[in-house]
């Protein structure tokens, strides 16, 4: 519809449903590991622009990346799904060609950020996780949750793995639908202070931080990515402050993710942040200096990661 209105007979125009035949998670994240790897040599350009609304906020992520300008124009509003019977995140990607400005598709967004969002986290893993890691701790239960557990599995030797969400119910039933999806047992916790766990994933709406020193063990990992926008928070200053802390976009995550707590803490300076996480992947930034290293991959959402997915569903298309 969008297309004909304009007039651009030769765009396409892109629904979720096709987004998930079009798009698999191996495909999204080996993607998304060359758009890191490009970020990191310095070939990406990427911005973001944020706007924020009684119960959620917009934002505008954009990037050019090889021949493609992409940009993302997503909602963010929390209660939707229960007040409203809506998704929690909303909104269109375009595509363009970078070359001559010709736009390419419209996009529906809410898979493609599922899916790219998960494949930064298995990224990291791969490249800052722990070398003997088996087992992670997924804090929220939603469909970010499930998307990413899928994700880490494709990229270490997981063995178990434990789920924990403020509705218990939604825990539980996130790892009995888990554990039969991936044939690895899954075990709802109670608290965070249970699991003897490598890897943490934290994907909440979180404004209050709740992942603090104790839970977490010497050399683990912590992927942070439920923190973007500047209310959000998730891991506690005194948390990142004693950890390697690494970023997708150091800039944004300065402005909306758990490092911009860190800093008005007083705990942490911008320069602190040893790496982005495209300079560890494209091999010119090393993380860890100990086995003991906790390290903290602090994810905001970069448009690189958009338009990498999005370039895999328009050529596939």
């Amino acid at each position: 519809m969008l297309a004909c209105l304009i007039g651009w007979d030769d765009m396409i125009n892109l629904t979720a449903a096709d987004v998930l035949r079009l798009l698999s998670l191996d495909d999204c994240i080996a993607a998304v590991e060359d758009a890191f790897a490009a970020h990191g040599r310095g070939e990406v350009e990427t911005g973001v622009l944020s706007a924020h609304a009684a119960g959620g906020a917009f934002h505008i992520k954009t990037s050019i990346l090889g021949s493609y300008f992409g940009a993302k124009a997503n909602a963010n509003f929390p209660s939707n799904p229960e007040q409203r019977g809506l998704p929690a995140i909303q909104g269109v990607m375009l595509l363009f060609d970078a070359h001559d400005g010709r736009p390419l598709a419209v996009i529906d967004s809410i898979e493609l950020t599922a899916l790219r969002t998960a494949a930064a986290t298995a990224v990291a893993a791969k490249h800052l996780a722990p070398g003997d890691a088996r087992n992670v701790t997924i804090v929220g239960c939603g469909k970010q949750g499930r998307v990413h557990l899928d994700a880490v599995t494709r990229v270490l030797p997981l063995r178990r793995a434990f789920a924990f969400d403020s509705d218990r119910e939604r825990a539980r039933s996130f790892a009995r639908d888990m554990s039969e999806r991936l044939a690895m047992p899954v075990v709802a916790l109670e608290s965070l202070d249970a699991p003897d766990t490598d890897v943490w994933i934290t994907c909440t709406p979180s404004g209050t931080a709740f992942l603090r020193r104790e839970h977490v063990k010497p050399g683990a990992l912590v992927a942070a990515v439920g923190a973007d926008n500047p209310s959000k928070s998730e891991i506690t200053p005194e948390l990142m402050a004693a950890s390697r802390v690494v970023t997708d976009v150091t800039v944004q995550c300065v402005e909306i993710g758990d490092l911009r707590h860190a800093i008005a803490a007083g705990a942490m300076r911008r320069e602190d942040v040893v790496a982005q996480l495209g300079e560890v992947v494209a091999g010119q930034r090393k993380v860890r200096r100990s086995d003991d290293d906790i390290v903290v991959f602090d994810s905001t959402g970069a448009g690189f990661q958009d338009t990498a997915a999005a370039a895999v569903i328009y050529e596939h298309a």
